[in-house]
């Protein structure tokens, strides 16, 4: 019997109150077409509803595609993912508290699928104590439907005396992943693929649980054709390929054509890439990239951490430090925005579950991660906030786990206006929103944690540069050009330590050429 069908009749495979797995990475390996069947399946006939959805990245462009093909009201009833930031038709359902909505540490999700396949219990971690993931605080309940459904999916243990938390398995009923070519037994090519995420680790999850596995692919090809070290998913785990449309087969959501650098097929010259221009997004890189050490591992968050990445390119250390993205994406210089998840001359991909791995056992020395705020003691939130559940995406995996973590963003949020001239920053206009509060709306990062491993944690910005002590956060630079008082404490809800040996940030930072970095 032939595995291939029709994305139509992908979709009428899935039925009321299953639980669905949903590949991708932002916008890469994403089963678009599989989606867009779905969701025009349940715009028709009002069926399936009540599903559960299962995915670990962020999958979606911020407007319509992705997982944001899922938001029609009905179909989902509960929602398990590590990141919604960029699916704003389920962020907005989860505020409306008409789905369950549980946000899990990223690496933790992937590492559940593999614990659902594996036939294990769950996940059990160091990942997540003392955020809003602990169960004595939120266990990563996102919404009142959460609370109200009564259902946990994680608990606090004890072994040896050391505390850790346990993540729940589940069964998984059908799941959507994408391939780049498939052939008519099933098997599963990614060799046109910028993120190896979770295919291998979702299928096996699914087809272990006595699920249906369905793949998208941008090519059928005979059986036989493909070579064995191009099989990345094994046809007697696929029930099912469907050949993408054109217009919804894609590498990734940043173009429609097909880009070999970011899959490591060639390598493209780094210098014909853009650089940035001098605002207070690029002095957060430069300051960043000031930290950088050679021969060391270091992943980039998605924003305005990114910029580290791309100065570090512009002032030629790229190739002297290994770039990593939680996507599984190593060396290179990463690609930014809708983007994310991709690099530019990759030297290896590994599968997310596998990179994460790494990360939890403290593999990275050095990552560079956003902050929506900031207490006095130098918890940060980045999950929740301004009335929005984004989740923690992979940063609990990685700010728990990173030698030294730097957390890298404008002071404020909101548009401002700066000149940045002759070495000295001159604030025009500020941003609305204030970052360092009294009180965060939720714990995404635990200084108490940090402290108590001995992790050495800074937070940059454009006109100011604090580090984590016990006492809380000090501050330990400034920009050239900035009041003090005006510019920084009179924008902070508390007043932070200042070091008695307060200094200025390097002036290079606020010129208009190269810094001319070297290690």
């Amino acid at each position: 019997m032939s595995k291939v069908i029709t994305r139509e009749q992908a979709a009428e495979m899935v039925n009321d109150n299953m639980t669905i797995g949903i590949g991708g990475f932002v916008g890469f390996g994403v089963p678009e077409d599989l989606l867009v069947a779905l969701q025009n399946r349940y715009i028709q006939t009002k069926s399936p509803k009540d599903l559960t959805v299962v995915h670990c990245a962020a999958v979606g462009d911020a407007a319509e595609r992705g997982a944001n093909r899922l938001g029609e009201e009905g179909l989902v009833k509960k929602l398990i993912c590590g990141h919604i930031g960029l699916e704003p038709r389920l962020n907005k359902l989860t505020v409306e508290n008409k789905l369950a909505s549980y946000m899990l540490p990223q690496g933790v999700i992937s590492h559940i699928l593999r614990a659902i396949a594996g036939g294990k219990p769950g996940v059990l971690t160091h990942v997540g104590l003392k955020t809003f993931a602990d169960p004595r605080l939120e266990g990563c309940k996102a919404n009142q439907a959460a609370i109200d459904s009564g259902e946990e999916v994680v608990s606090l243990v004890k072994i040896e005396n050391k505390e850790y938390l346990l993540y729940k398995s589940f069964p998984m009923d059908i799941c959507f992943i994408k391939g780049s070519i498939g052939d008519e037994s099933g098997n599963i090519s990614l060799c046109k693929e910028a993120v190896f995420s979770d295919q291998l680790e979702m299928a096996a999850a699914v087809h272990n649980s006595g699920g249906i596995v369905i793949a998208q692919v941008d090519q059928i090809v005979a059986k036989g054709t493909l070579k064995a070290h191009d099989v990345q998913v094994h046809g007697f785990m696929v029930d099912y390929i469907v050949e993408g449309s054109k217009e919804n087969s894609f590498q990734s959501f940043i173009c429609d054509y097909y880009r070999p650098e970011l899959s490591g097929e060639i390598k493209v010259p780094l210098g014909a890439i853009e650089p940035m221009k001098l605002d207070q997004r690029k002095i957060c890189g430069r300051r960043g990239a000031l930290e950088l050490e050679p021969n060391t591992l270091i992943n980039l968050g998605i924003g305005i951490p990114e910029a580290v990445g791309a100065v570090a390119g512009e002032e030629g250390l790229a190739d002297k430090i290994t770039l990593s993205i939680e996507s599984g994406a190593l060396g290179g210089v990463p690609t930014g925005g809708l983007g994310i998840g991709g690099t530019v001359n990759p030297e290896s991909i590994y599968k997310q579950p596998d990179i994460f791995d790494i990360y939890d056992g403290g593999g990275i020395d050095m990552s560079f991660l956003g902050a929506a705020e900031i207490d006095p003691m130098g918890n940060v939130n980045v999950s929740k906030f301004a009335g929005r559940v984004v989740g923690p995406g992979g940063f609990i995996n990685i700010s728990q786990n990173a030698k030294k973590v730097y957390f890298t963003g404008t002071f404020k949020a909101g548009k401002m206006e700066m000149e940045i001239k002759d070495g000295k920053l001159n604030i025009l206009k500020d941003g609305k929103a204030i970052k360092f509060k009294k009180e965060l709306e939720q714990v995404t990062f635990s200084a108490e944690y940090a402290n108590e491993t001995g992790q050495q944690v800074y937070y940059i910005t454009e006109r100011a540069v604090f580090k984590l002590t016990e006492e809380g956060i000090m501050l330990i630079e400034i920009a050239p050009g900035v009041d003090l008082e005006k510019d920084i404490l009179e924008n902070m809800e508390f007043k932070p330590l200042i070091a008695e040996d307060l200094k200025l940030m390097d002036e290079r930072i606020f010129k208009d050429e190269k810094m001319g970095l070297t290690f």
